[in-house]
């Protein structure tokens, strides 16, 4: 597809290697997980293109030049796996009406639920017009394709709104983000617990200083081949002991570590020398994502201390202003974590489940709501600063 639009041009791309490294990260916002390198890495290892149910078909928006102006990361899908906004639900009810599904389109990082830009603009006094264009185009794309709907997955939040002028649905999620207050030390970020909060994660981190497990924060060229081939053991036990293939294979990684090893940070346990535990981190100029996790061994709090406390002492040691360790996990609160949205957007073909699903988002945005609300009230810090520690 390439379309003209006064002086914007609009291509649509089936491979990331379809546009320049250099021109492609210098509209990404500096998010690791929108580098070229590391949308490369996936396709390039198998993970996602032909084959499998993410096939890419990225927009990108030139002037008539050729200059890229803007970008739109976007693929075909077929299935839900990987997402991490779930539409089970409004698949299962497409099939039972007699209606396909699959293929969908999705704005997404595969595999990775971390908030970052979907609306890649050069110039953000063009932001409007880029954006517009853009949102656009993907309609189009999902219409000639006969796909049954467009979804965009954590996006910023303010690039809701121009997916909601186009009549997309916004839907609301909940994570646990930690944000950093200036904490000169880990002690300091524990002082402004209540007394059995900080008493509880005092005794977590004890079991494992008692047990002699030690801790190396290695950036991801500094791991040895062995070291990888534990780590990548590890994240696989993960997803094997679901009863599932994991998502992301051993070149992946191989491919990260050598392109963006900056902006990767494995955090790596071993006891007695011996690899037993890893929490597999990106990073960017101000924020920590964790990712993926995995062990050989069962430690009292060994999952803690490797996940969270060592990303907070990281990000203290750093300055990074934040750390998103993923989804899901209520069990976060107590350790610093506050609930934070999470924002999706929806555009469905069919009518009658467009209105079906807006009522549904209606009514889950407001237990969303309720459910936020009611963390706030559990979060582990005194109550004359939870109002203050907040994301």
């Amino acid at each position: 597809m390439t379309e003209v639009h006064g002086n914007l041009k609009l291509e649509q791309i089936s491979s990331i290697h379809g546009v320049a490294p250099e021109a492609w990260n210098a509209i990404g916002r500096g998010d690791p997980f929108m580098r070229h390198e590391f949308l490369a890495a996936l396709e390039d290892s198998g993970c996602v293109g032909r084959g499998t149910a993410w096939e890419p078909c990225h927009l990108l928006a030139k002037t008539t030049a050729g200059d890229l102006v803007g970008a739109l990361p976007l693929y075909f899908k077929h299935d839900s796996l990987g997402e991490f906004v779930f539409d089970w639900s409004w698949a299962d009810a497409y099939e039972r009406a007699g209606l396909r599904y699959y293929p969908k389109l999705v704005s997404s990082i595969p595999f990775t639920p971390a908030t970052s830009s979907r609306l890649l603009v050069a110039d953000p006094a063009q932001t409007d017009a880029v954006a517009e264009r853009l949102i656009a185009a993907a309609l189009q794309l999902a219409k000639d394709a006969d796909a049954s709907s467009l979804h965009v997955l954590f996006p910023l939040a303010e690039e809701g709104r121009y997916f909601q002028k186009h009549g997309f649905l916004e839907r609301k999620g909940c994570q646990f983000h930690w944000r950093n207050e200036s904490y000169t030390s880990f002690d300091d970020f524990l002082s402004r617990f209540s007394s059995a909060k900080r008493k509880k994660a005092r005794r977590e981190r004890r079991r494992i200083a008692e047990a002699a497990i030690g801790f190396e924060h290695l950036r991801g060229d500094e791991p040895s081949a062995s070291d990888w081939d534990h780590i990548f053991e590890f994240y696989a036990r993960t997803f094997r002991r679901r009863g599932r293939s994991p998502y992301l294979n051993r070149e992946f990684f191989a491919a990260i570590a050598t392109a963006m090893p900056d902006n990767l940070l494995v955090i790596l346990a071993r006891s007695q020398r011996r690899p037993i535990a890893t929490a597999i981190c990106f990073q960017s100029a101000t924020t920590l994502y964790g990712r993926y996790w995995g062990s050989i061994a069962d430690f009292h709090s060994l999952h803690f201390e490797a996940c969270y406390y060592q990303g907070i002492d990281y990000c203290i040691a750093q300055g990074l202003q934040r750390f998103e360790p993923g989804t899901q996990g209520e069990h976060k609160l107590s350790r610093g974590f506050n609930p934070s949205p999470t924002w999706s957007y929806h555009w469905l073909k069919n009518s009658a489940f467009y209105s079906a699903i807006e009522e549904f988002l209606n009514r889950e945005t407001a237990h969303v709501d309720t459910y936020m609300d009611y963390l706030q009230e559990h979060v582990p810090y005194r109550r004359d600063l939870a109002r203050d520690v907040q994301s």
